[in-house]
């Protein structure tokens, strides 16, 4: 009986910021850019959450300034739990489309972040090793146009070629200025 040859080729590995559960077009699309890769392609995806307790002083805030009282702890524990338990549920199904939109050679894995997003970004970056950065978002025309949005962020602090991709769109709207990420311009 031969012993199975050990796969000895390097994993290319992606990094990818992303700002919502991804959509199948999202998983297709980030899959389809490494079509041609021979080496196996790992996706290290990364979805940034929000600090419940954060959040709701913000709120309040608006609100009604300090004619309102904060929330005891225990609340705000179960808005983080809440906030914890969607960002888990969204990240797994983003990773099981992201492996099934790839190849045989496709696996993807995941994390959540509290912290700024584009500092965990190059945090992963490096732990990873990973060869580019993907960043998904939604479209934010004035962020993107005085260049604090996390795409433009990321290209001033990362090493590795970023690519910024808008989610839920295809890459022909993206490109024709047809969709939403182009269309506010």
């Amino acid at each position: 009986m031969t012993e199975p040859t050990p796969d000895t080729r390097t994993p290319y590995d992606v990094a990818v910021l992303f700002e919502q559960e991804l959509s199948a077009l999202d998983a297709q699309q980030l899959t389809s850019l490494h079509e041609g890769l021979d080496d196996p392609v790992v996706y290290h995806l990364l979805l940034p959450i929000e600090d419940a307790a954060a959040t709701m002083a913000t709120s309040l805030g608006v609100l009604g300034g300090a004619d309102l009282a904060m929330p005891d702890a225990r609340s705000i524990g179960d808005i983080d739990k809440a906030v914890t338990e969607a960002g888990e549920d969204s990240l797994r199904r983003s990773i099981d489309l992201v492996v099934a939109a790839g190849n045989a050679d496709t696996s993807a894995r995941g994390t959540l972040t509290r912290d700024d997003p584009v500092n965990a970004l190059a945090d992963l970056v490096t732990e990873v090793g990973a060869e580019e950065a993907i960043i998904l978002t939604t479209s934010h025309v004035f962020s993107s146009f005085f260049h604090v949005d996390w795409a433009s962020r990321a290209e001033r602090k990362l090493d590795v070629p970023t690519l910024h991709l808008i989610e839920h769109e295809s890459f022909d709207a993206q490109s024709s200025g047809a969709g939403e990420g182009a269309s506010l311009i």
